[in-house]
């Protein structure tokens, strides 16, 4: 088997990242691309993104498969059923501090193009900026990256009690 032959290596990085983050008791979240293909609570998806929380906690019968991440969850009070596309999932991190891993953006789908914006439109008072750090590519292209605040400092982002971190995808 040559190297254009193997499976792609997304599915296993999002495996480890996973395990790495409960097994330091962080929180992972993981943000999907949004298109026809994505099954997810269409009224929480802002400007074709969204971020689930696929936390222990925070899901029902999760499978990190090679193909889809599926669980079930609550949104609202309500449970849905969740189908994600591996190729979908643009980043998976950790909720506390922000490591994790970005992955390239799907190209185009063949229903239409894909606008990725570069601004996170929630209402947080911490603006927080994607830095990928410099490091060989891997075979998909994956590359490992720290959300650092815009201001320069090293320190983990913190965002206000009750307010979801907002994650800004800079090109």
């Amino acid at each position: 088997m040559n190297a254009l032959d193997a499976t792609s290596t997304r599915p296993y990085l999002i495996r480890a990242l996973y395990e790495w983050c409960t097994d330091n008791g962080f929180t992972p979240y993981v943000a999907v691309l949004v298109d026809d293909t994505v099954q997810v609570p269409r009224e929480y998806v802002k400007n074709n993104e969204i971020v689930l929380n696929i936390s222990f906690g925070a899901t029902s019968s999760l499978k990190l498969g090679n193909d889809f991440i599926e669980f079930k969850a609550r949104f609202g009070g309500s449970a849905r059923e969740i189908h994600v596309p591996i190729g979908r999932v643009i980043a998976i991190y950790a909720r506390e501090n922000g490591q994790g891993m970005a992955f390239p953006a799907p190209v185009a789908s063949k229903t239409g193009d894909v606008t990725v914006s570069t601004s996170s439109g929630e209402d947080v008072s911490t603006e927080i900026a994607l830095t990928l750090a410099p490091s060989p590519s891997a075979q998909d292209g994956s590359k490992p990256f720290q959300l650092v605040p815009d201001d320069g400092s090293s320190e983990p982002p913190k965002t206000p009690a009750g307010k979801r971190p907002a994650l800004t995808r800079v090109k």
